[in-house]
């Protein structure tokens, strides 16, 4: 077997629509709503599922709890541009810029919480 790519995960959240505010408002991704009134939020060619806590959908994670996840998301921006942004919408750094390595080699990144206290660290992968 040889995995090829990720293309989603699940987010199990307190609050979905502070969940899909913060997303779409901060990070720019897409929300939509599929298969009987699912929610998720969309961005290149990946997707974040949305499953209410108490209310996931079947089957889940063990114990699916709201602010367990880490995530990494890559973008294109500048991480000035990105750091002017986070500023601009209030939300703040918790550590960086700072020198990391990614999937596929050296990035700078910035780390933030979203509204559940998830880690999110937003990387540019470096040009060198």
């Amino acid at each position: 077997m040889r995995i090829d790519r990720l293309d989603h995960l699940v987010l199990t959240v307190a609050d979905l629509e502070a969940t899909v505010d913060f997303y779409t408002r901060v990070l720019g991704m897409t929300p939509i709503t599929f298969g009987g009134g699912r929610r998720a939020l969309v961005f290149g060619h990946s997707k974040i599922n949305l499953h209410q806590a108490g209310q996931e959908f079947e089957p889940k994670a063990t114990h699916p709890i709201p602010g367990s996840a880490d995530l990494c998301l890559i973008t294109t921006d500048s991480l000035e541009q990105v750091i002017t942004e986070l500023t601009a919408h209030g939300v703040p750094i918790e550590e960086g810029p700072v020198p990391r390595t990614g999937a596929i080699g050296p990035m700078d990144s910035v780390y933030l919480r979203d509204p559940d206290g998830n880690l999110i660290e937003i990387s540019v992968y470096s040009s060198g």
